[in-house]
């Protein structure tokens, strides 16, 4: 199993995933609402988007841009299971474990703060 940082730094050699970035916007609201209500967005998005076995419109559920956390599950290639499976290989038609879907939040999160420093 890989480490976050490596996740990340493998995930910064992808031109796709390496081209999102936080916009001034998403910056500001991060600093508005802080790393722990980004937590517990995160957390909700995941169960929500993610987490059950078959997702409504999986593919479709994560929008591009709006919202930190949104952001991150693209820029991560966690936005939705058909991602979760090349990636990770998270396994599809399965409901994901308390421990993936804290693996991914702690991945969205990181993405998250690494990506805000460098702005």
């Amino acid at each position: 199993m890989q480490t976050i940082d490596q996740a990340l730094d493998k995930l910064e050699r992808s031109k796709f995933r390496s081209s999102f970035h936080l916009t001034k916007k998403e910056q500001l609201y991060l600093k508005e609402k802080g790393m722990a209500v980004m937590r517990r967005h995160a957390e909700d998005f995941v169960r929500q988007k993610l987490a059950p076995a078959d997702p409504v419109k999986d593919g479709k559920q994560t929008p591009m841009h709006g919202h930190p956390v949104f952001k991150a599950m693209h820029a991560t290639a966690c936005c939705c299971r058909g991602c979760l499976n090349k990636w990770y290989k998270v396994p599809l038609h399965r409901e994901l474990t308390e421990s993936e879907q804290s693996r991914i939040v702690n991945l969205l999160m990181a993405w998250i703060e690494r990506n805000s420093q460098n702005n």
